[in-house]
């Protein structure tokens, strides 16, 4: 929870003629990202970003200072990141996945699994992925109340209950 910043979308090319860009939102409700702007990019270049309408997979959005189709398409692939202290408390049972990467993972007696390398969703719910010595590749560890009783956040580590033969 060092960070001061989480990644809220990302800019996935040019919309139109006119100097707009195509928007991918990884918000819980999408639209709320034009709500976080200003935003940042990796090296801490500043968009400000008015969204202007919803499309497919995104929406159309107006950056302060781009005005052609050029240097919309030059900003493809920019991940934005919003400032944490714009962002909405989270409910005891949610986490935002930057604060997940990097916790310790343990077993329910107390063994260490590995570390949290990221989070992945590929539609059907969240997996941690776990990465630790023991292990020859990563484990996808579901991210359910069944598989990870606990997330204290304070300590740095996740008790994990996981399905049998997972980290065989």
């Amino acid at each position: 929870m060092t960070d001061t910043r989480i990644i809220v979308g990302a800019i996935a090319g040019a919309f139109g003629v006119h100097g707009e860009v195509r928007i991918k939102s990884f918000c819980a409700d999408p639209e709320d990202i034009g709500e976080y702007s200003p935003l940042t990019s990796e090296d801490g270049t500043e968009y400000v970003l008015t969204l202007t309408r919803a499309i497919k997979n995104g929406f159309a959005a107006e950056i302060e200072g781009v005005e052609t189709k050029e240097e919309a398409d030059a900003l493809r692939g920019v991940t934005l990141y919003a400032d944490r202290a714009h962002l909405p408390s989270l409910p005891d049972d949610e986490f935002y996945h930057a604060d997940l990467i990097g916790l310790t993972v343990l077993d329910t007696g107390g063994a260490v699994l590995g570390t949290v390398r990221n989070v992945l969703n590929h539609g059907a719910g969240d997996l941690l992925e776990v990465q630790g010595p023991e292990l020859k590749t990563p484990v996808l560890l579901p991210f359910t109340l069944q598989n990870v009783p606990t997330v204290d956040l304070a300590s740095g580590r996740i008790i994990a209950d996981p399905p049998d033969g997972l980290f065989e």
